[in-house]
């Protein structure tokens, strides 16, 4: 199977700004409340956007878009995986927001004064107010992140070292 690096790094921009999207629309529609992971993770989605952009407009340059693809998705992968142990396991977890701040409390902090409609922190990590399937919206955000990865580490792997041609 041949993807382009345009077509893979213009669905990686789609992909994520649906997801983020998707994340906000929910939050209206059933009144969730976001919390610093939550936050932290839009930020995640627009950086993956960022470099999905990034790679339509260089795509000769597929093989380093692709692996920092596949590293800001498994960071992603790690922050949603936090928040989701915070879930399941409550009362093993210190909630965000107490105590000396994280570096991701005070880069979310930061943020939501400077956009605070899309990073203003008004709920706890802990909480699953949303379950679809039995996963908890941080769950479903771990595994959209982990086939982005997924996806980028074949994606690297499948580029040639001399770039592919941009269609």
């Amino acid at each position: 199977m041949h993807v382009s690096p345009r077509m893979a790094f213009g669905g990686l921009t789609v992909v994520s700004l649906g997801l983020l999207g998707a994340g906000l629309a929910l939050g209206e529609w059933f009144r969730l409340q976001p919390c610093y992971w939550c936050n932290f993770q839009r930020l995640i989605y627009l950086v993956l956007a960022f470099v999905g952009l990034c790679g339509v407009l260089k795509p000769a340059w597929a093989k380093s878009w692709s692996l920092l693809a596949a590293a800001v998705a498994a960071g992603g992968v790690f922050s949603a995986g936090k928040q989701s142990w915070m879930q399941f396991a409550p009362e093993e977890a210190i909630e965000c927001g107490f105590g000396d701040p994280t570096l991701v409390e005070r880069v979310v902090d930061w943020l939501g004064n400077v956009w605070p409609s899309m990073f203003m922190v008004t709920g706890l990590c802990k909480e699953k107010d949303w379950v679809f399937l039995g996963l908890s919206l941080a769950n479903w955000s771990a595994l959209c992140f982990l086939s982005l990865a997924v996806f980028f580490v074949w994606f690297h792997r499948a580029t040639r070292a001399d770039g592919l041609r941009s269609r």
